[in-house]
């Protein structure tokens, strides 16, 4: 699997995964958890981008 590819797949992950912890962290009242979900949303959102950019350059 090419890297941008790879990079696509993982943030698309991430993005999910992270959407999951923000809602359980809103639903048991841990802002904790609903923080670390929405970092890790926004970081693969990220790295999502990243691939999308590496696609461009051919990578």
């Amino acid at each position: 699997m090419k890297t941008s590819s790879r990079d696509q797949v993982e943030g698309t992950f991430h993005k999910v995964k992270g959407e999951a912890r923000e809602i359980a962290g809103k639903l048991s009242d841990n802002p904790i958890l609903e923080e670390q979900g929405a970092e890790e949303r926004i970081a693969g959102h990220v790295q999502d981008k990243i691939g999308q950019i590496r696609k461009v350059f051919g990578e």
